[in-house]
């Protein structure tokens, strides 16, 4: 499994990564490969800000839709409208094309993100 060491990770296996006050987050390699092939995903909290553990949106795959959580504290700023004709970028492109939202950051970046090596540890994939 790709987990990139400039990102940041959460248990929930959400991404983060860092753009001076702005963030973009997406789901993990791992986690959509649990979820298998996603067919939808939906995000209404563009303008909002959402405090870090909070459910941002919803990944719906064959079997199962799953609540995404906020890794941040952030207003949301975009949504990757890609998603809307291609939610298979998911899969494909976790970490490029298959971003979910950009966020600006409000206050400190939480404690409970962690390491590629942190995250690599946590869903046990060497």
């Amino acid at each position: 499994m790709n987990f990139p060491q400039e990102l940041k990770y959460t248990k929930d296996h959400e991404w983060v990564k860092v753009d001076g006050d702005v963030a973009t987050i997406g789901i993990t390699e791992f986690a959509q490969s649990e979820l298998g092939d996603i067919v939808y995903v939906e995000v209404e909290t563009v303008g909002e800000t959402i405090e870090a553990g909070e459910v941002f949106g919803t990944v719906e795959a064959v079997k199962t839709v799953s609540d995404l959580f906020m890794p941040i504290t952030g207003e949301i700023l975009e949504f990757n409208e890609e998603l809307e004709g291609s939610p298979e970028l998911v899969n494909e492109s976790p970490y490029e094309s298959g971003w979910m939202v950009k966020v600006k950051i409000v206050g400190d970046l939480s404690d409970e993100l962690m390491s590629a090596e942190d995250y690599t540890e946590l869903v046990g994939k060497n």
